[in-house]
């Protein structure tokens, strides 16, 4: 995940309010006309980068729901 969109997905979750979420909600338009693999790799890398820290308030629930996993926003 280049930069680019790690900035842009730090500005969409800046504005989100508190609670859970899956990825494609902060990726926004354009997501299902991604490549299933592309998607897939955009999830992974999304993952990778919650889990260091990347995304202040954000954290991984550990958990699947909805064909996804679930993310939490703190404030």
């Amino acid at each position: 995940m280049d930069t680019a969109l790690q900035n842009r997905l730090e500005r969409t979750l800046r504005k989100q309010a508190p609670g859970l979420f899956h990825f494609p909600e902060i990726y926004g338009q354009g997501w299902s006309g991604l490549y299933i693999g592309d998607r897939v790799k955009l999830g992974n890398d999304f993952l990778r980068l919650v889990r260091q820290g990347r995304f202040e308030g954000v954290e991984d629930t550990g958990e699947k729901k909805d064909g996804g996993r679930v993310y939490r926003k703190l404030r």
